[in-house]
């Protein structure tokens, strides 16, 4: 998997200062929390304020003891919150995979991760897709943000930290790492960065662990002989592995995704070309989570200025899958029989690709001597296109129900093809 983490520091102060027009880093400190007088708690402060002592957590009153000549500013938690989710939306026309704390008072807030797997067909190279994304949220949030690429969550937010060093905060910049190269990159980094708990850290201290690449050498076995239940977390973040599970922003799980076609086009090879660049972003992301979906909708945009009689404004086709998949090829192919069984009336002037219903994948039992086929190949997917072609009245398949009935039409039952209404009719008009 690779994962773009984007990281503003200190966000809430930041906020906060925009809309009271209040400079955030040059001229005075800055408290946010409330008044001084009031019975509350600093919430974030800007690096004039905290080099004067004032540390997020602490009384106000304190705060401002320390800092007399600080500005103390009002937090807005709605307004905070909303701020984020107008980010999340509009990241959503690069990735469907994407994941941030919302609440203003979570230790996270402040930070996205974005799921770049297979977008390079969509948006170009990793960095453009970055530079793309951090220009998007240019009106949205104050100050560019600080960006990392890896192949990990904790790779990749050690990495966005490592691109803020030496930089002033006004300039956009980015560290990514190559893909495999997570545990050569956090080799040499402090070993403190493993863990935030203190006693931890002053464990990796006294055993002359100062490295990550140093914890990363010991047997797993010596690790969680003296360092118990954070032995196993430490010692995968240490080797570049994934310690926490990837959970994008929506429950239950909804990717999307749309591309605009200039000149609107009339012929079923641009639309082919379109949906699969699509199709096959999706099948990458699938496949780096391990996931599946079961369901996809195609929403054709028509651009009916030049058609007679005048058109739709869209044209939506909604595709159950004969099976759970992560193969953009196979939902491409199927989707593409619905479109040449139907064409569209008018000229395409953007295509949406829609999978739903995505869990993870379950495993499948392979036989040990017959040859495997790919899922694409699998008559569940042969039948369902050739009943778009034919007719979904005219494909369907015979399950055995009771071979010990009396008349024989009772020791079947007939099937729709998957991924279909399925036949109408009686059964005697299909026999």
């Amino acid at each position: 998997m690779r994962l773009l983490h984007l990281y503003w520091p200190h966000l809430l102060i930041r906020l906060a200062a925009a809309r009271s027009r209040a400079p955030f880093e040059e001229t005075r400190p800055l408290v946010l929390g409330g008044r001084p007088w009031a019975k509350g708690r600093v919430l974030d402060a800007n690096r004039l304020a905290l080099e004067l002592g004032v540390r997020v957590g602490m009384a106000l009153g304190a705060a401002h003891r320390l800092a007399p000549e600080a500005g103390f500013l009002d937090p807005e938690p709605e307004a905070e919150a909303a701020a984020m989710a107008a980010v999340l939306e509009r990241l959503t026309g690069f990735s469907p995979g994407i994941a941030a704390e919302t609440e203003p008072a979570a230790p996270g807030f402040g930070r996205v991760e974005v799921q770049l797997d297979g977008l390079e067909r969509l948006w170009g190279p990793e960095r453009a897709m970055a530079a793309a994304m951090a220009g998007a949220l240019a009106e949205l949030l104050p100050g560019p943000p600080l960006a990392g690429i890896a192949g990990t969550r904790f790779a990749a937010a050690v990495a966005a930290a490592m691109a803020g060093r030496g930089r002033p905060a006004s300039v956009p910049s980015l560290h990514a790492v190559e893909p495999g190269a997570d545990a050569a990159f956090l080799a040499p980094l402090p070993a403190a960065l493993l863990s935030r708990d203190r006693e931890v850290r002053a464990r990796l201290d006294r055993f002359g662990l100062r490295h990550i690449g140093q914890v990363a050498e010991i047997p797993l076995s010596a690790v969680v002989a003296r360092f118990g239940p954070q032995a196993e977390k430490l010692h995968a973040r240490a080797r570049g592995l994934e310690t926490e599970p990837w959970r994008p922003r929506y429950a239950p799980e909804r990717m999307a995704l749309g591309l605009p076609i200039e000149p609107p086009a009339t012929d079923t090879d641009t639309l082919r070309f379109v949906l699969h660049r699509l199709a096959a972003a999706f099948g990458d992301q699938l496949a780096a989570r391990g996931a599946a979906a079961a369901r996809a909708r195609l929403v054709l945009e028509l651009d009916g200025t030049f058609t007679p009689g005048g058109a739709p404004p869209h044209q939506a086709i909604d595709q159950p899958l004969p099976e759970p998949t992560s193969e953009g090829l196979a939902v491409e192919r199927l989707l593409l029989a619905r479109i040449e069984a139907a064409p569209p009336p008018a000229p395409v002037s953007r295509l949406e690709l829609e999978l739903d219903d995505v869990a993870p994948a379950a495993g499948t039992q392979l036989t040990l001597f017959t040859p495997q086929t790919g899922r694409t190949g699998r008559l569940g997917w042969q039948m369902a296109r050739l009943a778009l072609r034919f007719g979904e009245d005219r494909v369907g398949w015979m399950e055995i129900g009771d071979p010990e009935a009396l008349l024989p039409e009772a020791r079947w039952r007939w099937r729709p093809a998957p991924g279909t209404k399925g036949p109408t009719g009686s059964r005697e008009d299909r026999r």
